[in-house]
């Protein structure tokens, strides 16, 4: 009797065993933000504040993740997207992105807008080993694996894009005088910075470059002045209502420089308001969702029905928009790749797996590669120039300095 007693206990005992190993098997592939059922996902964006044209991103990657919800999820798991407004302040960002890890438990931070933002919670998430996946700011030191291995960037580098452009005007535009009106922010500076060092020995060409806010209520002061100096090449780096601005007051001033704008700032909605937009230069990686050339494209389809059954995801001219819908089918990709091992250190290492994957939106040519070396996912623009009707290729598809990073 005690002998049945005894095999009975050690039996309860090693089933308990075999129960608290298995549990812990499980612990280990579901770490926080995730259930059976669901996947939390966190997100700050200026939803509010000088920068809130921006939350058109944030407002796609809801309504994206909400499509994708009503199709059986990812692996048949809802995301739980659970974004809030930051107001483009680094403090509140950091504060609101506590608040998503600790208290509202998301698995990972996803495609949070801005540099100083996310400059601001890079520490704290990578002291955590909490990814800070596919951020939205195109600022090189975003994607350094060997400082920060839990920060992810997606976009292509700013600086790059100046880069591209000064290359261009060397090549098509030799000797002729140059003129810069950037905003007065990270991304203005970093822009125009990269057009200096593209430059080089020739940036003595740049005649005037004025820095203004994105409030500034003068740009007809700045453009006349930048008219004054003679120039035939009008570089412009900032938002787009400033940019169809801008465009604007030149061909009121009978100015008609050529125009090249920022990636973000260049939609044919900006584009269209005068014939001053003629030859319009910018350097893409994203299609245009207002675009004819994509009329007849079953992802132009696609994008169409999106935007009007999910009408707070934004215009269908909308680059911010399209931007946010096209970062969330990356992270959708690296969700179905990670299977149901979804603990951080797998999604950190699926997100440094994706290989020649063509998200829907992206120009045809543009891929996305990354590697346990290489945190810039996409290192590939396309110079497109406006001909009044459709944005039209310049070249090949253009490598960043990114393209040979170590994959």
């Amino acid at each position: 009797m005690q002998t049945r007693a005894r095999t009975l206990i050690a039996f309860v005992l090693a089933l308990i065993l075999a129960l608290t190993s298995l549990s812990a098997i499980t612990e280990r592939v579901r770490d926080p933000g995730v259930t059976d059922t669901e996947i939390r996902i966190g997100n700050v964006m200026p939803y509010s504040g000088s920068l809130q044209v921006f939350g058109a991103i944030g407002k796609a990657e809801a309504a994206y993740f909400e499509m994708i919800n009503e199709r059986g999820g990812i692996n048949g798991r809802k995301v739980r997207f659970i974004s809030y407004d930051d107001k483009s302040d680094p403090s509140t960002a950091l504060s609101l992105t506590r608040d998503l890890i600790e208290k509202d438990d998301v698995l990972l931070m996803f495609g949070s807008f801005g540099t100083p933002g996310n400059f601001a919670v890079r520490a704290y998430l990578n002291e955590r080993q909490v990814p800070q996946l596919f951020v939205a700011s195109g600022d090189d030191h975003l994607s350094d694996p060997s400082l920060f291995p839990w920060t992810m960037g997606w976009q292509p580098s700013i600086r790059e894009e100046g880069r591209i452009y000064a290359n261009y005007i060397q090549a098509f535009y030799p000797g002729k005088r140059i003129v810069a009106l950037w905003q007065n922010d990270h991304f203005g500076r970093e822009l125009f910075k990269g057009l200096e060092d593209g430059l080089g020995d020739v940036a003595r060409m740049i005649r005037v470059d004025i820095a203004y806010d994105i409030a500034d209520q003068h740009l007809d002061t700045h453009i006349s002045i930048l008219k004054r100096s003679g120039a035939e090449i009008f570089v412009f780096a900032g938002v787009p209502a400033n940019a169809a601005k801008a465009v604007r007051i030149a061909a009121d001033l009978n100015w008609h420089p050529v125009f090249i704008l920022n990636h973000m700032a260049s939609s044919i909605a900006t584009a269209q308001p005068t014939d001053n937009a003629l030859s319009a230069i910018t350097a893409a990686f994203l299609k245009d969702a207002n675009d004819p050339a994509w009329k007849d494209e079953q992802t132009s389809k696609d994008w169409q029905a999106f935007v009007e059954k999910y009408n707070r995801a934004g215009g269908k001219d909308d680059n911010a928009a399209v931007f946010g819908y096209a970062a969330a089918e990356t992270l959708a990709q690296v969700l179905k790749q990670c299977g149901d091992d979804l603990s951080r250190e797998n999604v950190m290492k699926q997100a440094a797996a994706l290989k020649d994957y063509q998200g829907s939106m992206l120009l045809p040519g543009v891929k996305i590669s990354t590697g346990p070396g290489n945190f810039r996912p996409i290192k590939h623009l396309r110079l497109i120039q406006f001909d009044g009707r459709t944005w039209q290729p310049i070249g090949e598809v253009l490598e960043t300095a990114f393209s040979n990073a170590q994959k």
